[in-house]
């Protein structure tokens, strides 16, 4: 009455005629109403996490530590992601490799969490509370079977973090034709191995950091990577420490310091010589290789955008800061786990505000950057969030099925199967012996989809059958 009346009508008389109209009309669909109770299902306390990072480890040890079996499945044959790929994190430089240590120390030494090394989910059935999941090795050793293990579970995490942008795509960063071109990952691999230098075994004078490389552009990914500004400034720190004498120039399009103590590192490299450039997004800078004369082994052209000028800049070594992007695999995992994706393959969320961790699916949770581009603090966060999510329900022991779910009529059934095709939560299964559809209502959310798609009139839906809707719409006209 308040919105499809009170709101939209400016004249108080024919308000009023169509209040008591819409009343009449509910008061003669309650006339066929039925009693509805919700149901409730038993909940398996195992739940399965997907994806051993820091978001995995995180989800799994928080269920571990509450008494829960957790199975860990990763692709690798060890744990940590991307992270363990990094050595200093930013903006406190703390030690990667020790954030890692601490936590898959506690993962393998936990009697709760059982590691699947070299695996993947193959096959996810059931529902809430219930799921059963087949668990595939990817590669069999010789004179061992890999059969697939099968485990029941109550609840899915997926944590299956990101992949760098190919650089290469870029063609005018030269990257893989330019041999000191490199990206942000492989310098971590000098980093790490404790020397910064260029192929020919020299230690670079000229610096040059690129942001955004695959990100912020309308031909690759519009979106923002959010760690590669932080990071350049500590790749600028970390040359620095190693070569006093380094020329570093990062080259950006936004200097984006969101995070607690970004905004005091940015100060702090700023304060450390380092040149900052601004170049407009649809803008990018151009590499060059120098000639002999010059004392360096690539220019770089930049249109900088405080000073309107072209800057040409000389490097020895060249860093592009390659952006995250969702892995090959992630439309198989979706498919599997039947949640849903965005156009650049992102893992959506519910509610990005509500349900930052849920999927449409129940009992299907989503973490780190498998959902969009984020930080360490972000990841651990949202991985705490959705383990708690599921510990929630773990503790009650049953999980209660809304009553407004739709019913097949097996007699009425023809097995079309279209309702098999439409329905938006995988909740219809179709029996092949009895030769009908089946609806399983603790996954059913009572949409009407499958209702209104029925050639034979063989769904009905719970709280709104064809009496009850036809009633109200007499009712309106008896008025």
């Amino acid at each position: 009455i308040r919105e499809q009346c009170s709101w939209v009508h400016k004249d108080p008389v024919e308000a009023t005629e169509k209040a008591k109209a819409l009343v009449y009309a509910a008061i003669c669909r309650v006339a066929f109403h039925e009693e509805l109770e919700n149901m409730s299902v038993n909940m398996c306390p195992n739940s399965l996490v997907i994806g051993g990072g820091i978001a995995g480890m995180t989800a799994a040890l928080e269920l571990a530590d509450a008494g829960n079996n957790v199975h860990l499945v990763e692709k690798d044959n060890h744990l940590g992601g991307n992270l363990a790929r990094v050595d200093l994190t930013a903006p406190y430089l703390y030690s990667a490799r020790d954030l890692l240590t601490e936590k898959i120390t506690r993962i393998m030494n936990h009697k709760q969490v059982h590691v699947y090394f070299e695996s993947k989910l193959t096959e996810l059935t059931g529902f809430i509370g219930n799921f059963k999941a087949k668990i595939q090795m990817l590669n069999g050793k010789p004179g061992k079977t890999n059969n697939p293990v099968e485990v029941d579970i109550g609840n899915v995490i997926v944590c299956t973090g990101f992949k760098e942008f190919d650089a290469s795509r870029i063609i005018h960063y030269g990257y893989g034709k330019l041999p000191n071109v490199i990206t942000s990952f492989e310098l971590e691999k000098m980093i790490r191995a404790g020397r910064i230098e260029t192929k020919e075994g020299k230690i670079p004078r000229y610096v040059a950091i690129i942001h955004c490389v695959g990100s912020r552009n309308q031909e690759f990914h519009t979106y923002c990577s959010r760690v590669c500004c932080m990071t350049a400034l500590k790749y600028a720190h970390e040359i620095k420490s190693a070569n006093p004498e380094c020329y570093i120039s990062d080259i950006y399009i936004d200097m984006h310091a969101f995070g607690k103590g970004h905004e005091d590192f940015y100060r702090r490299s700023s304060e450390a010589k380092t040149l900052f450039l601004m170049y407009e997004k649809e803008d990018r800078p151009v590499i060059h290789k120098a000639s002999p004369k010059d004392d360096c082994e690539m220019l770089i052209e930049v249109n900088e955008k405080l000073s309107g000028e072209l800057i040409e800049i000389p490097a020895d070594l060249v860093v592009l800061m390659v952006g995250m992007e969702a892995r090959e695999d992630s439309r198989e995992i979706a498919r599997i786990v039947n949640i849903s994706q965005d156009k650049h393959g992102w893992f959506i969320e519910s509610h990005p505000k509500l349900e930052p961790v849920a999927t449409t699916t129940d009992g299907i949770f989503i973490a780190g950057t498998c959902v969009a581009p984020k930080d360490i603090p972000d990841s651990v966060a949202q991985a705490r969030a959705a383990a708690a999510r599921v510990l929630a329900r773990i503790s009650k022991g049953k999980i209660e099925v809304d009553a407004l779910f739709s019913e097949v009529m097996d007699d009425k059934c023809s097995g079309c199967r279209f309702c098999n095709q439409l329905c938006p939560y995988s909740a219809i299964e179709f029996d092949e012996e009895k030769k009908h559809s089946h609806i399983i209502s603790a996954l059913c959310k009572g949409c009407g989809v499958c209702v209104a798609a029925c050639p034979s009139a063989a769904i009905i839906g719970r709280h709104f059958t064809d009496q009850q809707v036809l009633a109200q719409v007499e009712g309106l006209f008896e008025v």
